[in-house]
């Protein structure tokens, strides 16, 4: 995806960027590339893939929620995919990045910096402890990572505000749904809308998925991870 085809694809989901976006997308990519030569924040370093794979598809959680001026926080997320990238487009967020990795932090406080973001908080933990002590405080939660998706609604439900919503941003999951409504009783969430489509260019699958919280988490969860990995709740 070169950038005018970037350009152009934002423009389908309703999102007009400006010229000043570009040149902190563009920085951010020339930060990430030079950074990832110390240590691995990203396999994806070609910039038409990062402008697809990472730009173009963090900003497609647009498809099923509107951004305004809300708290929204990104569990596990790597070198900021999506929340740096929704920061970028939509600076009146107020954004808190999750992330578990030293390092990858270091490179998050490097973008917070030299992108000017000040609207960016960047915590250093495991989702489920930061879960345990920050509870119901974020109008948003989303996540891109790798873990499943059961694994995901209970480190990020409890983050979430009554009424607030949880979207994952996953490729297929067709094969994480099996017995997952009993997450939905006890995490007491409605699922209220699933979008399936595929990213341009190269056609691979996308699915995001939003939930409402109806009531307070109750305080068995999140629960320790050895006992997330090992049995259902």
């Amino acid at each position: 995806m070169n950038k005018e085809e970037f350009i152009n694809s934002l423009k389908e989901l309703n999102i007009n960027i400006t010229q000043k976006d570009l040149e902190k997308l563009n920085l951010y990519y020339n930060i990430l590339v030079e950074e990832n030569k110390k240590y691995n924040l990203t396999s994806i370093t070609e910039e038409p893939l990062v402008y697809l794979k990472h730009f173009y598809d963090s900003l497609t959680i647009t498809k099923i929620i509107e951004l305004n001026n809300q708290t929204l926080c990104d569990i596990g997320t790597g070198a900021g995919f999506p929340g740096v990238v929704l920061q970028i487009m939509y600076p009146n967020l107020k954004v808190t990045l999750i992330e578990s990795n030293n390092k990858k932090c270091n490179f998050l406080n490097i973008l917070k910096e030299k992108l000017d973001l000040p609207n960016l908080t960047i915590i250093n933990s495991r989702a489920e402890d930061y879960s345990k002590n920050n509870r119901e405080i974020f109008d948003i939660v989303t996540s891109r990572a790798v873990a499943p998706l059961k694994h995901l609604l209970e480190y990020s439900i409890p983050l979430v505000k009554v009424n607030g919503y949880y979207i994952a941003m996953k490729s297929n999951i067709d094969n994480e749904i099996t017995n997952i409504e009993n997450y939905y009783k006890k995490l007491d969430i409605t699922k209220i809308n699933e979008i399936k489509f595929k990213l341009p260019i190269e056609n691979s699958n996308r699915t995001l998925i939003i939930y409402k919280k109806n009531n307070k988490t109750n305080s068995l969860y999140p629960r320790k991870y050895t006992e997330i990995k090992k049995k259902d709740i």
